[in-house]
């Protein structure tokens, strides 16, 4: 049996009084594309940001590669990190600095490699990403696709066992969108990546997605497999599976 690489138990968060996630239970096995949904406000962005611990739950587990991190030093949980790329909804490359810069961040900040191995490995991402020309410019100079191929590129520079994106198609257009989704296929498959993907974008889902999570009102509504949400008769799922909105 696969074991998830990522396993949350009964996981509450509140904002102040609010409760945000009611006793989420979930797992995410390696090396699928895992797609997290949900209408506006249902939890989505709360559930990445406790699986991060950049918020603490108010009780619940959250294992990652089988370790629980819920009460991991900070010492600990940083070589957690190390194995965890993300990729940000608009990419947060810095924008003073070169490409090659932005995406030699992870790197300086997390290894003791010598500046001619990192220069190479950066270079061997940017090829991954089919940015090999570009990493002398800045991100004012790409469009917004080769910003989100950037962003890629330093989100795996360390080479991690898991990558979250949060709506990685946001803002493009079809083609683009269809372009990068097929490049996180290919790093999915190439570097044997566990991905977790935020999105609302159904053409997307439909060409990446091994599994769905749906979330509602704090709760998971439906855990399963693509073709099992694309069947579900859980009138949220199915309305959305239907027509690409919510509700």
């Amino acid at each position: 049996m696969i074991e998830p690489i990522i396993s949350v138990k009964d996981l509450v968060a509140k904002y102040g009084e609010q409760t945000v996630l009611d006793n989420v239970s979930l797992d995410i096995y390696p090396e699928e594309i895992t797609v997290i949904l949900g209408g506006s406000g249902c939890g989505k962005t709360t559930l990445i940001k406790n699986i991060l611990r950049l918020f603490e739950p108010v009780s619940g587990s959250v294992k990652i590669l089988n370790k629980e991190v819920t009460r991991m030093d900070e010492l600990e949980f940083n070589s957690i990190l190390s194995k965890i790329g993300m990729l940000f909804q608009n990419g947060a490359l810095l924008n003073s600095l070169t490409i090659f810069d932005n995406v030699s961040i992870p790197l300086v900040q997390h290894t003791k490699l010598t500046p001619t191995i990192i220069a190479k490995m950066i270079r061997v991402k940017l090829k991954l990403v089919n940015l090999a020309k570009v990493e002398n410019l800045l991100p004012s100079e790409l469009s917004g696709g080769m910003k989100k191929r950037a962003a890629l590129a330093r989100a795996i520079a360390l080479d991690p066992d898991i990558l979250i994106c949060d709506e990685p198609s946001a803002g493009l257009d079809p083609l683009t969108s269809a372009s990068l989704d097929e490049l996180i296929l290919k790093l999915k498959n190439l570097l044997k990546m566990t991905i977790v993907i935020v999105t609302h974008e159904l053409a997307s889902i439909h060409r990446i997605a091994d599994r769905i999570i749906f979330l509602d009102e704090g709760k998971v509504l439906f855990s399963g497999t693509l073709q099992q949400a694309k069947k579900s008769v859980i009138p949220e799922v199915e309305t959305f599976f239907r027509v690409g909105k919510f509700g």
